[in-house]
């Protein structure tokens, strides 16, 4: 495979570190960012000369801009660019307060929409590049106390199909990557908690938190395949505009999307009573 620059935002554990390093091993340069300083050593020894570290909150959107074009000036035309960045909220819908509900999706759907905005604007000029968005099996399912999470999966999912379509055109791939549950601390130190206040939900939830505190660290899915997966949708000539992540995923996702058909195919006489008997179809 031919060499390539990469960037990919929030490498300093999890997935993103795992497509760093995956990309790193296929032989190419790699631009990741971190929150703090002193995760950039780490980062950039991970491969002397290739991995080049920068410090950025995804959610200033003009120091995402900045960081781009400086790393187009002194890097050199990026060719992949994953927004990874986010976290995850868990806490039933009641229980999460706004303010919570805001910063996910500030984080989660704002900063990777800057990271896109800033990056595609290079690419269309060259007419090629591929733009990739860590979405999660929770952006195309859900599951009770990830409310706000899933809700910010689920608006990645639209943002990246409608702009897979406009840009098509030039040349340039989009692709949603929907992780299962992979062996990260993404359900441990990671992710932020809302406090439990309502009674009436613990039957429901709590052995859903439970569950998924104990099974942190024992995850199905191995980060080493899943950044071997990612490098090598990058070297097709049509990658996929949606790449699933772990047979857990698989089954969830089906299911629900299963579900969905099922409500469409059970309500269609009731859909087309809402029609003007004449009228302009899509």
């Amino acid at each position: 495979m031919q060499e390539q620059k990469w960037l990919i935002t929030g490498v300093s554990t999890g997935l993103g570190r795992a497509f760093a390093q995956a990309a790193l091993a296929a032989g190419h340069t790699v631009v990741g960012t971190v929150r703090s300083e002193k995760d950039l050593p780490a980062f950039e020894e991970l491969g002397p000369g290739h991995a080049h570290g920068r410090i950025l909150d995804v959610t200033d959107g003009e120091a995402v801009s900045d960081v781009i074009a400086e790393v187009e000036q002194s890097v050199g035309a990026l060719d992949v660019v994953i927004a990874n960045a986010g976290y995850g909220l868990e806490g039933t819908f009641e229980e999460t307060p706004l303010a919570e509900v805001r910063r996910q999706f500030e984080v989660n759907v704002l900063g990777t929409v800057a990271t896109l905005q800033a990056a595609l604007p290079h690419m269309r000029r060259r007419r090629r590049g591929h733009l990739m968005a860590v979405t999660s099996m929770g952006g195309l399912m859900a599951v009770p106390g990830l409310s706000a999470y899933c809700g910010s999966k689920f608006a990645l999912e639209g943002i990246l199909e409608a702009l897979g379509k406009e840009v098509a055109q030039f040349g340039i791939h989009v692709t949603a990557i929907e992780p299962g549950s992979f062996r990260t601390d993404w359900a441990g130190r990671s992710m932020t908690r809302t406090p439990q206040s309502i009674d009436d939900y613990d039957e429901l939830f709590a052995p859903i938190r439970e569950a998924r505190q104990k099974a942190s660290g024992n995850q199905l899915g191995n980060p080493a395949k899943a950044g071997e997966a990612v490098v090598h949708i990058t070297s097709l000539d049509r990658p996929p505009a949606h790449l699933v992540l772990g047979s857990d995923a698989l089954r969830l996702i089906t299911a629900a999307r299963t579900a969905v058909d099922e409500d469409i195919r059970t309500w269609e006489t009731l859909s087309r009573t809402t029609d003007f008997a004449e009228g302009a179809q899509l």
